[in-house]
């Protein structure tokens, strides 16, 4: 029987959204030893590097605050309790963040930025510091600032727990004094921002998005009959409208996006359209970003994936984040 996930409603408590802060399944098993530089991209070397000397320490539990420290209510931390891989898609950022992570000793945090707000949002500012500051290590994948708030939430939480003594690691497309251009008016909160900033040792990583390397742009959509076969044969499957899928997502909380996706093995949209609403687009983008953590193959109908966001959009400030769906997307419905 074909799932519709436009029919699915579910619930998703604080305790769970903690417990599933670890490496998505296509990420469960790598390991810096899996990681293959390339040989033309300097850079990826030197990622490995600084990343593996960082999980040395790491692999260390942590060391109990002095007692100087604790009557001051802060431990003492690194001059750079961070690290902060940036670079452009499919250059194995996030790889290699889930490589420091299994590296590291326990307790430990895995979590993309949507989900650590979600998370903060869940649980309620103070709470999270209380049950995050006795971590060893946070890592956050694709972190970046969309508006004020999360500027000023996300300041405060890692300066509280930096104080606390734990460290954090990060993978973006935008060097960290750059986040939330074009999108808000960055200059009015750049205090915020470069105090962000400061706290992580930015490594650059180059190279072509290897999901792209040789292949083409976007796989031929097929006709909706074949796409609605397709799902009915599948084990697990799930079929929606494309209108359908993107109305009943913005009647869910993007933190209750994954548990959409439980239990399904394939997704399948028909009648894929061209968007225009950025607010339509960027609840797609999570979508995109759980069916790809969860690899899920896409069985899609419509427009070529890569019209899917409007050139206006693709030159917007939220670009990066379109294109890190493109080139998820275009690969799910390769392994389709």
């Amino acid at each position: 029987m074909v799932v519709r996930l436009s029919e699915r409603r579910p619930e998703v408590s604080p305790e769970r959204l903690l417990s599933e802060c670890v490496p998505p399944p296509r990420f469960a098993d790598v390991r810096f030893g899996t990681y293959r530089p390339d040989p033309d991209e300097v850079s990826q070397a030197e990622a490995v590097a600084a990343l593996t000397a960082r999980a040395e320490k790491l692999a260390q539990p942590r060391t109990a605050p002095s007692l100087w420290s604790r009557l001051r209510g802060r431990t003492a931390s690194p001059d750079r309790p961070g690290i902060y891989l940036d670079g452009g898609f499919g250059v194995g950022k996030t790889h290699l963040l889930a490589s420091l992570w299994h590296e590291a000793a326990g307790p430990k945090m895995y979590c993309t930025f949507v989900e650590l707000t979600n998370l903060v949002g869940a649980l309620g500012l103070r709470t999270a510091v209380d049950k995050l500051s006795s971590y060893r290590l946070i890592c956050v994948d694709e972190f970046e600032l969309d508006d004020p708030g999360d500027t000023m939430l996300i300041s405060r939480l890692l300066g509280q727990l930096v104080d606390a003594g734990v460290e954090f690691a990060a993978t973006s497309n935008t060097l960290p004094d750059k986040l939330g251009e074009g999108r808000f008016q960055a200059v009015d909160f750049l205090r915020e921002i470069q105090g962000l900033a400061a706290r992580f040792d930015v490594r650059r990583v180059d190279g072509p998005d290897y999901r792209h390397r040789g292949l083409p742009v976007a796989p031929e959509p097929w006709p909706d009959e074949k796409v609605e076969h397709e799902a009915a044969v599948r084990r697990n499957a799930s079929c929606d409208h494309f209108v359908d899928l993107h109305r009943h997502l913005a009647e869910l909380h993007p933190s209750k996006y994954g548990a959409l996706l439980d239990g399904i093995g394939t997704v399948a949209i028909t009648d894929i359209r061209p968007l225009t609403d950025e607010n339509v687009a960027l609840r797609m983008v999570v979508l995109a970003d759980r069916m790809y953590d969860r690899d899920l193959p896409l069985l899609a109908s419509g427009v070529p994936l890569d019209e899917l966001f409007s050139q206006d959009m693709l030159k917007g400030g939220y670009r990066k984040k379109y294109l890190r769906a493109l080139s998820r997307l275009i690969a799910l419905a390769r392994a389709a």
